[in-house]
């Protein structure tokens, strides 16, 4: 069992979300947005999160950079990046993380990502891109 942080607007997506890894046996918080998701993060160190790029108050890129930066240890959680957008893949390359979902996502395709980002954690890190 995982403790995992569910972020994202989208209330039925974070929900349907929070459900699917509940079932799966995973501790679930959810945030509404990045400052929320930071919050959350801060108060405990979660060991997977799920977040979406585009968020108000403060997006997901914005969120993962706090969170590198944070000295909480917030920089090793791995993330995985949710997004409708045509360049998630760019996107979660720039923020440094490899995991990352195009929506609309089947439900068998997050919860093998979620496996195999716990299983093989790998922290975002900022673009070394020059």
């Amino acid at each position: 069992m995982a403790d995992l942080l569910v972020v994202d607007d989208d209330r039925d997506t974070a929900g349907v979300l929070a459900d699917l890894m509940r079932d799966g046996g995973h501790d679930v918080r959810v945030a509404y947005d990045g400052k929320e998701g930071l919050r959350l993060a801060r108060a405990r160190l979660p060991d997977l999160a799920l977040i979406d790029v585009q968020m108000p108050v403060l997006g997901g890129p914005s969120m993962v950079y706090g969170m590198i930066i944070s000295d909480m240890g917030l920089e090793s959680v791995p993330v995985i990046f949710m997004s409708g957008l045509p360049n998630i893949a760019d996107i979660a390359a720039e923020v440094g993380t490899p995991y990352y979902l195009h929506k609309p996502f089947a439900l068998d395709q997050v919860e093998a990502l979620v496996e195999r980002a716990l299983k093989e954690p790998k922290p975002p890190h900022a673009s070394q891109r020059t």
